[in-house]
């Protein structure tokens, strides 16, 4: 199938193309239908019900922004939880940080691991790292489960259809508080403010109504749909943006910085009215 293309509609009205050189791996799960290509753009790709979740290009960015930016607000971050992120790419950032004890993946979809462990080596590795505890169980019910044990949990979801759709949901959030320890922090992706503006507007309403601090941020993501793509933070007690940036440690990063962290927080201004409206 060299030289094919994927597209994926990112709405109605867009799609995103990629030249493929390979198709590695097609299959129906149990939850969706998975695709591993090799793009001449992107190198290998993870495929999702026809959504673009990760490439060796970009998945960088992703990773480590759902990540270090609470990781690094935290003061004290030993119990970290990723709920969704089968492909591994959250859970390599998280055990880079000194004072991470345990981290915990709670993804739905064996097939998304087996292929990330195939495919996707760079991205998955860590999840044979000792911090690491791989779950393949309900990330719902996981959570419901559990009371003041996390000190940080990230919703590493894909887009609210499917499977994914309840990690979108307010009780979800009010469950994640519940399951957060007195200084916990909580990130979701929260999709394009471009594409997505009705549903970046309703989990900031929630999480607003259910955390103290809450916060939106930004990145740049090109197989994202627009390329700019958001997370919002629901804290406990720390704000992001008054975080001492000379104490964040080194993890080796490729797209976050210390000076990014806040910067991330510095919204366009139709952001900020998406926000208020």
């Amino acid at each position: 199938m060299q030289g094919v293309w994927f597209t994926e509609l990112q709405n109605s009205g867009l799609g995103i193309s990629c030249r493929t050189k390979a198709v590695l791996h097609q299959e129906k799960t149990k939850f969706q239908n998975l695709l591993m290509l090799d793009t001449e753009v992107f190198g290998r790709m993870l495929v999702l019900d026809g959504a673009i979740q990760t490439s060796i290009k970009d998945e960088f960015v992703y990773h480590e922004m759902i990540s270090l930016v609470a990781l690094n607000t935290h003061p004290d971050p030993r119990r970290v939880l990723v709920v969704g992120g089968g492909d591994g790419g959250a859970i390599r950032e998280i055990v880079k940080h000194p004072q991470v004890e345990r981290a915990t993946l709670v993804e739905i979809d064996q097939g998304v691991i087996d292929t990330a462990r195939r495919y996707l080596p760079e991205i998955s590795h860590a999840l044979d790292h000792p911090k690491v505890e791989v779950l393949v169980e309900d990330g719902i019910k996981h959570i419901q489960e559990r009371e003041s044990y996390y000190d940080i949990i990230l919703v590493d979801s894909t887009d609210p259809v499917g499977p994914a759709v309840g990690l979108f949901a307010a009780d979800f959030y009010r469950q994640i508080h519940k399951a957060l320890t007195g200084e916990g922090i909580f990130v979701a992706q929260t999709e394009s403010p471009w594409f997505n503006q009705e549903l970046i507007r309703q989990v900031y309403r929630s999480v607003s109504d259910i955390f103290p601090i809450a916060k939106l941020y930004l990145a740049n993501i090109p197989t994202y749909p627009s390329g700019l793509w958001s997370f919002t933070m629901g804290s406990k007690q720390h704000d992001p943006e008054k975080v001492d940036i000379t104490r964040i440690p080194e993890t080796d990063t490729r797209y976050y910085t210390p000076q990014l962290h806040l910067a991330a927080f510095n919204l366009p201004k139709f952001v900020k009215e998406l926000l208020q409206g």
